[in-house]
C-alpha cells in the first residue's frame, strides 16, 4: 500500500485534526480539512494546540507516526514570552522543570534553550494574541525531544514568563522554511531523512 505524507504550516486558530464528532466544535472551530483535500486515513504526527502555529507532519502510515512520536526526535520551537526572561528562567527551562500533565506532576527532560537577540522573521501574529500590550516580550528557541500536552506553554509559565506566541519550526531534519501559514506540501522522500 502506498502511503501519503504531507508537510503543513498550521495557522493559528486551527485544530490539529480533520473534523470533530462534537456538534459544538463543528459549529465553532476550524480544522485541517479546510486547508487541503487530504486522503482517507490521514493523521497528524503529534499535534499543535489551536493557538500554536507552524510545522505539522501528516501521514497515512500509522507505524511511521508511532516511530516519530516515540523515538525522541528533536522538535524546535520559537516562543515569544510575556516579559523579558532572565538567565535564571532560561537555566531552569534547560535543566527540566516540574509541570502538571492531566493532574499529575511531571518533570520535563533537559532541553536546549537560547535567548534570541533578534526578533525572528515570521508572518504577523494573529490579532487576538494582544502581543506587547502590557509589558515587553522576549523570544527564545527551545528544542525538546518529547511532546507532552501543552508542554512548552506550561514550562514557560512555570518560570514566570508565559508563552504568548508559539511556532514550531523544525521536526528532526524537516524545517518549516518559507512555507506560508496554511500551505500544504505533499512529499514522499523527506520523511526518510528524519
Amino acid at each position: 500500500m502506498k502511503h501519503h505524507h504531507f508537510i503543513v504550516n498550521k495557522p493559528f486558530g486551527i485544530l490539529s485534526q480533520l473534523t470533530s464528532g462534537e456538534d459544538r466544535q463543528l459549529r465553532k472551530k476550524r480544522f485541517l480539512s479546510e486547508l487541503y483535500n487530504f486522503p482517507d486515513r490521514i493523521m497528524p504526527i503529534g499535534r499543535l494546540d489551536e493557538k500554536s502555529e507552524g510545522l505539522l507532519l501528516m501521514t497515512t502510515d500509522g507505524k511511521l507516526s508511532d516511530t516519530i512520536n516515540s523515538s525522541g526526535i528533536e522538535k524546535e520551537y520559537l516562543a515569544q514570552l510575556d516579559g523579558l526572561i532572565t538567565n535564571v528562567g532560561l537555566e531552569k527551562l534547560s535543566e527540566g522543570i516540574s509541570i502538571g500533565i492531566f493532574g499529575e506532576k511531571y518533570t520535563t527532560k533537559p532541553c536546549i534553550v537560547k535567548l534570541l537577540k533578534i526578533t525572528p522573521t515570521l508572518p504577523d501574529a494573529h490579532s487576538s494574541l494582544r502581543i506587547g500590550r502590557h509589558r515587553p516580550t522576549s523570544w527564545i528557541s527551545i528544542i525538546i525531544k518529547e511532546g507532552k500536552f501543552r508542554q512548552i506553554r506550561k514550562m514557560t509559565a512555570a518560570v514566570g514568563f508565559p508563552t504568548v506566541r508559539l511556532v514550531r519550526i523544525r521536526i528532526g531534519k524537516i524545517n518549516l522554511g518559507t512555507m506560508k501559514p496554511g500551505e500544504v506540501k505533499s512529499t514522499q522522500l523527506i520523511f526518510e531523512s528524519i
